[in-house]
């Protein structure tokens, strides 16, 4: 989220960069730019010309990548020539352009994640009702919600900064924190509150899946090892265990949330009479699920936290820092554009197939 150099004072002294730093940034920035724009391309395509993979719950997947994709292509390159020329060179109109667009689609993108969250929570703990409610209507709903709130979120300082007297061709290109109510209120919209509820939602996740484990296996003693799929239902029924299966033959949007939905009765489970070898496989599952879960929640906290604790301690005149730390901050943040296709599709056996079809198909042109 560019409010990139806006920490940054004017009594604060700046060795200005070599030619060789400024070629390795680049070439640096460039990279990420690049790879974070295939990836969310990946996702998009795979999503669209992989009928399996038109599910709702993927749907607000590949808003998260075009949402990704945005930040890629339209914040990044300019924050790169920014960061190189150490000078604005674009004149007011395309600063303010940039501004607006780089803090609405951060913050959407932000937003994105919570949605899937509570997605997957739903998902998880009221599957049965939920996996009727689970339309495409209700994802675009969801969606619409997300860029309406970024957009209250990243647009009031439109309404201040446009009275400024600036000069049509500004040599700097940054948003001001001299409105402390603002700073709050956008830190909290944007990252504090959404981490707070992502951090509660897959904690909660993550105690109904390792519940539902419990629950499985004494289905599979319910059941009385039966093969029948409405015995099998009905014994998940009874222990409360979700059947998802039984509604969607194909709702994944990733192994993670494929484990926990998808509950049949295979055979091979069948045979596990021990007490002792269904505890391991449970035990091997729930592994499964907080690593996958610690994934996700780490490169979430890792990517922005720093940059949302410099945003407070810079908006409260706390502390000032250098443009140098303040650029690399802000380009930490956007990494996680370039995580996030990683993470929401790589423990989806269906995503892989789909990146595989993709790459053949693009060897055969």
């Amino acid at each position: 989220m560019n409010i990139t150099n806006c920490t940054t004072e004017a009594s604060v002294a700046v060795r200005p960069k070599t030619v060789t730093e400024k070629m390795l940034i680049s070439m640096t920035l460039v990279t990420i730019t690049t790879l974070t724009m295939l990836l969310n391309l990946a996702v998009i395509m795979a999503i669209c010309t992989t009928k399996k993979l038109h599910q709702p719950a993927n749907y607000l997947i590949c808003s998260l990548a075009v949402t990704d994709l945005l930040v890629a292509v339209l914040v990044m390159p300019l924050s790169i020539m920014y960061i190189a020329m150490e000078s604005w060179k674009l004149g007011y109109f395309i600063c303010e352009v940039w501004l607006s667009v780089d803090m609405t689609c951060c913050t959407c993108s932000i937003l994105h994640l919570c949605v899937i969250a509570l997605d997957r929570y739903w998902a998880i703990t009221n599957a049965i009702e939920y996996a009727r409610k689970r339309t495409a209507k209700r994802a675009g709903l969801m969606i619409l919600t997300v860029w309406t709130i970024s957009i209250f979120i990243s647009m009031p300082p439109l309404f201040w900064r446009s009275h400024r007297q600036l000069s049509p061709r500004p040599s700097q290109c940054t948003i001001q924190h001299d409105h402390v109510i603002y700073t709050i209120y956008s830190t909290l919209g944007a990252f504090y509150i959404p981490l707070t509820l992502i951090l509660i939602l897959y904690y909660r996740i993550y105690h109904a899946a390792k519940s539902l484990y419990q629950k499985r296996g004494s289905s599979r003693h319910l059941s009385n090892r039966s093969t029948d799929s409405q015995n099998s239902f009905a014994s998940c029924k009874l222990t409360q265990t979700f059947c998802v299966s039984d509604f969607s033959t194909s709702d994944p949007t990733t192994e993670f949330e494929k484990i926990h939905t998808s509950i049949r009765i295979p055979s091979f489970d069948n045979d596990l009479d021990h007490p002792g070898e269904r505890q391991q496989i449970s035990s091997t599952r729930e592994r499964k699920a907080a690593r996958i879960l610690g994934l996700i929640l780490g490169a979430f906290i890792l990517s922005w936290l720093p940059f949302f604790i410099k945003e407070l301690i810079v908006g409260l005149s706390i502390y000032t820092v250098s443009s140098e730390v303040a650029d690399f901050l802000t380009w930490l943040g956007y990494v996680n554009s370039l995580i996030n296709p990683l993470l929401y599709t790589s423990f989806n056996e269906d995503f892989k197939l789909a990146f595989k079809k993709l790459i053949k198909c693009r060897e055969h042109t």
